[in-house]
């Protein structure tokens, strides 16, 4: 009976000990990659996912975090006049879940220091290789981004999706980003010069074309007058106003062709 209970006892100590190797828990967000330490090694086939998996003490559970993930890094890069420019980078990725195991078996659980931001590093030196210190600063850095993930997808997209690389900042020598600087500034002004002259252009057109139609008009008027409607409509006018309620002299025309004169006496 002794030799009984201590046997009791020692097997459920031994079981007690490997309870956190033998039970493991996968949280939320998190994939599973099983290594058995005596059948065939790593289990390339089955992902296990979230909640309680139960394996051999003996065997190994390796979690990964299948989550987007972030990393920053700051590189000081070569143009194509080479100059330096330190360009800080933010890159986004997650592993692809169904080749969990693949990645673990020939990268490993520091696949981002292996093969990510080593990638992500090579694409933007050549990438940056190719510009001038003045495309670098002003090209939108959209434009660089899908270049930098389109490149770097075609390289890690076996096992890694790169979400997205945000270029944070591109700091140049002081003296080059001062002279792109006014350089930028003097093209500004010489467009907005350009954008008053073609203004100025066209309101010389619109004042030309008005003073045609002015001078059609004219030309039409001119050809309806004659002395007898210029007098008759003198005559409506003064009748107007000699209609009106207000008191006014007025004095009578001169002549044949005077029309009354009609003051107002109230002023």
């Amino acid at each position: 009976m002794p030799q009984l209970i201590v046997i009791s006892l020692l097997g459920l100590f031994v079981f007690i000990y490997f309870i956190p190797q033998i039970f493991i828990t996968i949280h939320s967000g998190e994939g599973g990659v099983h290594f058995r330490r005596f059948f065939q090694g790593t289990v390339t086939d089955v992902v296990y996912g979230e909640g309680l998996q139960i394996i051999f003490p003996w065997d190994e559970m390796v979690v990964y975090n299948v989550r987007i993930q972030e990393s920053k890094m700051t590189l000081d890069l070569l143009t194509s006049e080479g100059l330096s420019a330190r360009v800080k980078v933010s890159v986004r990725y997650y592993p692809e879940y169904e080749l969990l195991g693949m990645l673990h078996k020939r990268v490993g659980r520091n696949y981002a220091e292996v093969l990510v931001l080593p990638e992500v590093e090579s694409v933007l030196r050549m990438e940056v290789s190719r510009l001038t210190a003045e495309s670098l600063y002003t090209t939108s850095d959209l434009a660089v981004t899908q270049v930098v993930v389109k490149a770097i997808d075609e390289l890690v997209s076996n096992y890694v999706v790169i979400n997205d690389v945000i270029i944070e900042s591109i700091e140049l020598p002081p003296s080059v980003q001062r002279s792109i600087q006014e350089k930028i500034q003097q093209k500004h002004i010489a467009e907005a010069f350009t954008f008053k002259i073609a203004g100025a252009r066209q309101e010389a057109i619109r004042k030309e074309i008005e003073a045609r139609g002015y001078a059609a008009y004219n030309q039409i008027i001119d050809k309806s007058l004659s002395p007898n409607m210029l007098k008759w409509r003198g005559v409506e006018a003064t009748r107007d106003l000699a209609a009106s309620p207000n008191a006014k002299v007025v004095v009578i025309g001169n002549g044949p062709g005077g029309l009354p004169l009609i003051l107002n006496s109230e002023k």
